[in-house]
């Protein structure tokens, strides 16, 4: 495999892995934990989620997904180096 391969996932995990950390702060608190350590647990909780709150929890999902591939795609690419 060529190694601009690697440097296209490379870049790609990067990318993920910032956009994953702000999916993951833009989540609201569920209680308990961190997140009502400084503050979190003051507001009240709504009954259900808002489609706001469930297009972020899908769009975190998916950006996980593909973090995730670029891992396994690194490792598998790195063994197939290592073999030759």
């Amino acid at each position: 495999m060529p190694i601009a391969f690697a440097y296209t996932l490379i870049v790609l995990l990067i990318i993920t892995s910032i956009l994953l950390t702000l999916l993951i702060l833009l989540h609201r608190g569920k209680g308990g934990g961190m997140s009502s350590m400084f503050g979190g647990g003051v507001t009240s909780s709504l009954a259900g989620s808002s489609v706001a709150e469930k297009n972020l929890d899908r769009y975190t999902v998916l950006v996980g997904i593909i973090w995730f591939a670029c891992i396994v795609g690194l490792g598998f690419w790195l063994k197939v180096q290592l073999a030759s």
